[in-house]
């Protein structure tokens, strides 16, 4: 399980100076460049790649209403890049050497002056000023103010099977302003945005995993089922459960004791509370303490229905990742930032408070979409604020998808968003095998293909089956090859897309595939329509990224408390050590699989069961294979990671 978010197409402005341009790549910043007009600087990217002049259906009404956000570059987007570089790298001399929330604004920053111009630029137009952060200045007005302001007309254009607005040209800014804008959103309107709802929907309808089960791995044969890989499988587990998982991760004493660790997802589950406190009783979990659990939300609810967000799908998701975290670190504190929405401008909020208000060290983010919806103008907006979390000492975790490859869920070869960023830590999947005693046995790159029992009962159908789901990986198309990854990451996936190099994807992995994975609580709508919390079995990298988060959790209170901050530089730092189980995909020598069977209608056996095979390690083309690999980076934490964080 992993939640898409569905983005709106942004514009950049270019911050750097021209002689400045190759390093400003380098360090993922912005550069500025001249309009086509006099006394303009273009807003590269703004302009969508599908507006173009064949799917021109007209200029759009100037009496069209339109709501925009001008995302600002303060005062040193070099400088900011630059420190944040610094303070992450275990090699420079202002390694942790960390900013406070406020001394970063007061840095970096944009400054009262840059934020009068921009508001006095927009307003000049014909703009309605609604709001002021200190990441941006929200607008709204009519098109014939929005055309005034950023210097291109706005036209209606075909994408797909609907009709969206989107610059003619590429948007562009007053030369005047010298460079304080980082980037502008609300110019195209695809996808397209609905009214508010003060109200989330009750939980999704019940989901409920059918036996037989294993306990533990290999703890049930299937001996009535055929074989697969020449001998008799397991049943899947009914899910692991926190002492399982810091045993096979290496957790020892620590539990986290005084790490704040923040979560982001949309909306937010109406039962957390309950159900973090339910399942901690019952799985054997330390139970939470009055304090411990946060919330942090919006005001107000949009884009809830089930075709924009699906609200009452990341209940689920929030679920996961707060007993995920608990169940690892079971002392550390947990705040949960809930988005407004799925789209990017409230994503993009929820990060700017963590960092604002530096709410947690450690960041967990189960959200991303994939990488061709993604363009260098919103890249800058997400990379800005992750640099200012590296600068204070804030380290960001986000899932790397589930989907493999993308081949067969996009047919394009690629990774996800924002995983793909120089300035997070993207965290891959296993398939865990836990076994009798808590021991670790082995793991697995995350990569499944299922064939379903024959009719007669004494064959798999077309075995091993389609692949149906994995880690997300691979090499970016857009992203620069960071400087952590260079002598680690081998060439021929570096220089897969370009001879220059580019950011492989993960960077580090943990348990997330659904047969071998985590058994998680949650209140669920029944079919009579009672609300009753229940116990499933979930996986995905969405579980990979919290269970990474609450390891680090672990390895900051190792390291005497002191953050951890942008982790990546410390982690390829220790690469080739014993830190890390190198995961292949196939450690036992023969081939892998469990058992499943599963309720037709997914809460119980009145529609029939369905019984398949799961084969293990079959990531679509990505292999996970000896050292770094772009299923499982460089490997999933052993049990000398955390203890490698102490100081000595």
């Amino acid at each position: 399980m992993r939640s898409n978010r569905a983005t709106v197409r942004a514009g950049v402005s270019l911050a750097a100076t021209l002689p400045m341009l190759a390093s400003a790549l380098a360090l993922g910043i912005p550069a500025a460049h001249a309009a086509d007009s006099p006394n303009r600087d273009t807003l590269a990217g703004t302009k969508p790649a599908w507006a173009t002049a064949k799917a021109d259906k007209g200029a759009t009404s100037d009496s069209a209403k339109v709501s925009a956000r001008v995302y600002l570059a303060g005062k040193d987007a070099a400088g900011l890049a630059a420190y944040a570089k610094a303070v992450a790298d275990p090699a420079s001399a202002s390694y942790g050497k960390y900013l406070t929330a406020a001394q970063t604004q007061a840095r970096f920053g944009a400054t009262k002056a840059q934020v009068a111009a921009v508001k006095s630029w927009l307003t000049s137009a014909g703009l309605k000023v609604t709001g002021v952060t200190q990441h941006y200045v929200a607008v709204s007005g009519d098109v014939a103010a929005v055309e005034k302001a950023f210097g291109t007309q706005l036209h209606n254009y075909t994408k797909g099977a609907k009709t969206y607005r989107a610059p003619v040209k590429t948007a562009s800014a007053p030369a005047a302003l010298d460079g304080a804008v980082l980037t502008v959103t609300g110019l195209d309107n695809a996808p397209h945005k609905a009214s508010s709802k003060d109200q989330l929907p009750p939980p999704d309808a019940v989901f409920k995993n059918s036996g037989p089960f294993s306990s533990y791995y290999g703890s049930k044969t299937a001996t009535t089922l055929p074989s697969a890989y020449g001998t008799k499988i397991p049943y899947a587990i009914q899910g692991y459960t926190g002492k399982q998982l810091r045993a096979a991760y290496g957790a020892g004493k620590y539990t986290g004791k005084g790490v704040r660790v923040a979560i982001t997802d949309a909306y937010a589950s109406p039962t957390i509370a309950f159900d973090a406190a339910t399942y901690a009783k019952k799985n054997g979990d330390a139970a939470w303490k009055t304090t411990q659990l946060h919330q942090v939300l919006p005001k107000d609810y949009t884009h809830t229905g089930v075709k924009e967000c699906d609200a009452a799908g990341w209940y689920g998701e929030e679920t996961l990742d707060v007993e995920a975290v608990h169940a690892v670190a079971p002392d550390a504190d947990v705040t949960y930032v809930g988005a407004a929405s799925c789209m990017d401008d409230d994503l993009l909020d929820s990060l700017g408070k963590v960092v604002d208000n530096h709410l947690a060290d450690i960041v967990s983010n189960s959200w991303g979409d994939i990488e061709a919806n993604q363009t260098p103008d919103l890249a800058a907006a997400y990379d800005q604020v992750f640099q200012l979390g590296a600068v204070e000492g804030i380290g960001f975790y986000f899932s790397s998808g589930d989907n493999g490859d993308e081949v067969a869920n996009t047919k394009v070869k690629q990774v996800d968003t924002p995983a793909n960023s120089a300035w997070v830590t993207a965290v891959g999947g296993t398939s865990l095998a836990v076994g009798k005693g808590d021991k670790y046995l082995w793991e697995t790159g995350w990569g499944t293909e299922k064939a379903t029992l024959s009719t007669d009962g004494k064959s798999w159908t077309n075995f091993p089956g389609a692949f149906t789901s994995g880690a997300g990986g691979g090499t970016s198309k857009t992203v620069a090859e960071p400087f952590y990854q260079k002598g680690v990451v081998p060439k021929a996936l570096a220089t897969a897309n370009n001879a220059a190099g580019n950011r492989v994807v993960p960077d580090i992995s943990a348990i997330a595939d659904p047969n071998t994975g985590f058994l998680v609580g949650q209140t669920q709508t029944f079919p009579d329509g009672s609300q009753q919390y229940s116990q499933y079995r979930i996986g995905g990298t969405s579980l990979a990224s919290p269970v990474i988060a609450a390891v680090q959790a672990l390895a900051q209170q190792a390291q005497g408390g002191k953050a951890i901050g942008f982790a990546n530089p410390s982690i390829y730092a220790k690469y080739g050590s014993k830190v890390f189980h190198d995961v292949t995909d196939n450690p036992t020598g023969s081939g892998l699989a469990v058992a499943r069977i599963d309720f037709l209608n997914g809460s119980d056996a009145t529609d029939g069961l369905a019984t398949s095979v799961r084969s293990l390690g079959k990531d679509s083309s990505l292999s996970a294979v000896k050292g770094y690999d772009d299923v499982t980076g460089v490997g999933s934490p052993s049990n000398g990671y955390v203890d490698s964080y102490k100081r000595h």
